[in-house]
């Protein structure tokens, strides 16, 4: 694993809310921190309400994580483009986050509840 990623259980309960609808609850998320950047939440998609995700033909290569691909939210009301993503196959020592749901914080609430 890259020393600048660590990957660790998230505590307590996450949720994920958009377009006034809670998406997932999970105890079971895992936290990024990558660097400087803001921790990532990733939520194994077990616990998310799948029917809600679009398959986007949006995809991203990180040189550290490996290739993502992602996926808009469809609401009642108007579709969120590339709201969330995932690393289906991310590089050695990430293992933890593969096939895992990440979502950005401008697009979908991610909290702690």
């Amino acid at each position: 694993m890259n020393d600048h990623i660590k990957i660790r259980k998230a505590g307590g309960t996450w949720v994920i809310r958009a377009g006034g609808a809670v998406l997932g609850e999970s105890n079971r998320a895992v936290e990024l921190i990558e660097g400087d950047f803001p921790p990532v939440i990733y939520f194994p998609r077990e616990d998310v309400a799948t029917a809600f995700l679009d398959d986007s033909e949006t995809r991203s290569h990180c040189p550290f994580k490996g290739d993502a691909r992602f996926f808009s939210i469809q609401t009642k009301s108007q579709l969120i483009k590339d709201a969330a993503w995932s690393y289906d196959s991310p590089k050695e020592g990430l293992e933890d986050i593969a096939g895992l749901l990440a979502f950005y914080p401008q697009k979908a609430a991610v909290e702690q509840i």
